[in-house]
């Protein structure tokens, strides 16, 4: 029966017909969707229920309302229990999905559950035959696995009998990607080849649009990205784009829109929605404010006083986050870390304590997670907590340069001096001499050899310090990074696998030598950080590394209402059911085990947020992987595995398999799940306020050793 109300609250019974579906749908990540229940109450005749979005939220409003004879209050009052029922319960009443439409080539339906819902395949091949029998048959219909578990599930059985589509092949066949949300006003610039962009580099403006295939990491600061081919939320790119809050999307077609509508060089209005199903381009004015100074070039990014006299070389373990102002961000946050598993923290459970509506906290899942009892106080869970990271995480030894050794060899050649000086004033004059100056000092530096007095120094700390290690990462750690509204991504140097010891020396050099880069000295300039200001610390590092062959640099969109229960199904992607967490007291037992005598080695990056629904996700993290190289991940030259891992109720879903096209294995996926948990722990220590939602960047990298933290940093936001 339909509904005869003012407003259709739902349509029940009845076969949703295309015209039905538009007039109950809402519409997320691009998509027309309509949320359904199928009511089991008589086992004999299910019922189904199509429920109009503008009415209902929430699964569990319309069931309040209309099924269970309770209002919504006394329904969220209760909403674990109701979670439980909803999505645990192996003799549930209801079943919840989603039904979305999709109209890339040929439309087709997808029928989706909750990320954390636990059917068994029974329970999946009956509710995938019974909404297929009540929805419109000219449309075929596809079931999307929603986790890890249902995706080994679904495999096993066979697609004639349900026709299935993946998360990771939606994606790579989708031709708009959000990466950056946002709306700008700008030139368009397109450039088809990186020899083009190369060409007019120089007459690029920070109202510029850049259009190419794939951005270059070079770019100057500019108002808003296009890329025609697949990149990633955590290439240098769009870590710039987010620091900058700039829009930036994937566009497949961009080219032919733009030649079609006859847009390039022109002015334009430029929106990226990830509600859209593509980039909006409008053409525009030039806008009067074009001519005046961006705003962010007013508003002065304002830096720490540094000290630069007489701060010892020390190891990385003596460092505390307060150090950053001596040896730059890097070096004290890997400092912290290593606090951390040593004394402990405080703060690990701020994420889990926050009041997320209708509930007061996270703690009881977090317990779970642990492997303790629900009912445990937060004494015990932060105990537990800290464990839990000091048996997971490893971070390689080294040792940290102060900014004052820098500051030492610099002042040790007049002929530096003097070029620095030189460069002061023609950025002083914005003198079209700029570029040429800072190369020059840059060739200075790396000619110049280090006094004796400090390659002694350093030739100590790391016979001491790191006696035994035979390859070397040399990373940048400067002042001038990791601050509001400048991420610096990919602008400074870090040199992998080092050896000798005069390669060290000169490695240093070179970071040293990319603080005065053309890009890194003119993005500076542009937001106001003075050259006096700057300064570059550098790590000396132990490199881990076996197989992988490099390391790099660096819900209210949801149709479900907020469940909140530790799936017994929700880690293992091979269908059995795992703990999250396994109390033991040997480091190894936790980290990637040796599969078929070969390590189970890869690395990439985890932000502790969900890029693509930054405010209204606070489950999710996301994860790049890697089994290659995750320099070229972060470069956006390669696609990675992309996953989300739920750090309240556990389980995962992967959304893209890079390059390899051959997804993670489940101990591989395992070993992410507690990754991600360990991330999020830590976003709470590395908080700046006691709101603990500020998220956190990690490069880590597992091997047969273990699970390593390599940096650590804030996501720009």
């Amino acid at each position: 029966m339909i509904n005869t109300d003012k407003e259709v609250r739902a349509i029940i019974g009845e076969r949703l017909t295309l015209a039905a579906f538009s007039q109950l749908s809402g519409v997320l990540g691009g998509y027309p969707f309509v949320k359904l229940i199928v009511d089991r109450g008589d086992r004999d005749k299910p019922v189904i229920h199509f429920i109009n979005h503008r009415r209902y939220q929430f699964h569990s409003d319309y069931l309040a309302e209309n099924l269970q004879n309770i209002t919504i209050e006394e329904q969220n009052d209760n909403i674990d229990s109701f979670n439980y029922s909803a999505y645990l319960d192996p003799d549930r009443r209801f079943y919840l999905g989603v039904l979305a439409l999709h109209h890339r080539g040929d439309r087709f339906f997808t029928l989706e559950t909750a990320e954390i819902d636990a059917m068994d395949a029974e329970m999946i091949q009956f509710f995938y035959k019974f909404v297929k029998d009540s929805v419109d048959p000219a449309v075929p219909l596809l079931f999307k696995p929603a986790n890890h578990f249902q995706e080994a599930l679904t495999l096993a059985i066979d697609p004639t009998e349900i026709p299935r589509v993946f998360s990771h092949e939606l994606s790579s066949s989708a031709e708009y990607i959000a990466l950056n949300s946002g709306t700008a006003r700008g030139r368009i610039r397109m450039f088809r080849t990186q020899e083009e962009y190369g060409r007019e580099l120089k007459t690029i403006e920070w109202f510029d649009i850049l259009v190419m295939s794939r951005v270059s990491d070079d770019i100057p600061r500019v108002s808003g990205i296009i890329n025609a081919n697949y990149t990633t939320p955590l290439s240098h790119t769009n870590v710039l784009a987010s620091g900058w809050q700039i829009p930036n999307a994937i566009q497949i077609g961009i080219f032919e829109m733009i030649e079609n509508k006859v847009l390039n060089n022109q002015w334009v209005s430029y929106q990226v929605d990830p509600m859209a199903s593509s980039v909006l381009l409008a053409p525009i004015d030039r806008p009067i404010e074009m001519n005046q100074p961006p705003a962010w070039s007013v508003q002065r990014i304002k830096l720490e006083e540094p000290e630069t006299v007489n701060t010892p070389i020390v190891p990385l373990d003596r460092l505390r986050m307060s150090d950053r102002y001596r040896y730059g961000t890097k070096a004290a946050n890997l400092g912290e870390l290593r606090y951390i598993l040593e004394k402990g923290s405080s703060r690990l459970l701020g994420f889990y304590q926050i009041r997320r509506p209708p509930r007061a906290n996270l703690l009881s899942h977090l317990a779970k997670a642990l492997k303790l009892p629900e009912s445990v106080g937060s004494d015990a869970i932060s105990r537990a907590a800290w464990d839990f990271l000091r048996y997971t995480l490893q971070i390689p030894r080294g040792i940290a340069l102060p900014f004052s050794v820098q500051q030492e060899f610099l002042e040790s050649s007049p002929r530096i001096q003097q070029a620095i000086g030189k460069l002061k004033m023609a950025l002083e004059l914005n003198a079209r001499e700029i570029d040429s100056l800072c190369l020059n000092i840059q060739a200075l530096i790396r000619s110049s050899r280090m006094p004796e007095s400090l390659r002694g120094m350093i030739d100590t700390q790391i016979a001491h310090h790191m006696g035994g290690v035979s390859s070397f990462v040399v990373r940048s750690s400067s002042n001038a990074e990791d601050l509001e509204n400048f991420s610096a991504a990919g602008i400074y140097e870090s040199m992998n696998h080092v050896t000798t010891a005069e390669n060290i020396f000169q490695s240093i050099k070179e970071v040293w030598a990319s603080l005065l880069s053309p890009r890194s000295v003119r993005l500076r300039h542009e937001v106001g950080i003075s050259l006096d200001d700057c300064y570059m610390g550098v790590i000396v590092q132990e490199e881990i590394r076996e197989v992988m062959n490099s390391c790099s640099q660096s819900e209210s969109g949801s149709p479900y209402r907020g469940y909140l229960a530790l799936s017994p199904t929700s880690s293992s992607s091979s269908g059995a059911p795992q703990d999250a967490y396994q109390t033991t007291s040997d480091k190894k037992a936790l980290a990637a085990k040796p599969q078929n005598g070969k390590s189970s080695q890869m690395g990439g990056v985890l932000v502790t947020t969900n890029p693509g629904n930054r405010s209204g996700d606070f489950r999710n993290v996301y994860i790049n992987v890697s089994t290659n190289s995750v320099l070229k991940i972060v470069q956006g030259s390669e696609l990675p595995h992309q996953f989300l891992f739920n750090t309240v109720e556990g389980g995962g879903q992967t959304l893209s398999l890079g390059k390899d096209q051959k997804d993670l294995t489940g101990q591989q996926k395992d070993l992410l799940q507690k990754l991600a948990l360990a991330g999020r722990l830590l976003q709470s220590h590395f908080s700046p306020d006691y709101t603990f939602s500020s998220p956190i960047d990690i490069e880590w990298l597992a091997t047969s050793e273990g699970l390593f933290i390599l940096q650590l940093r804030p996501y720009a936001r």
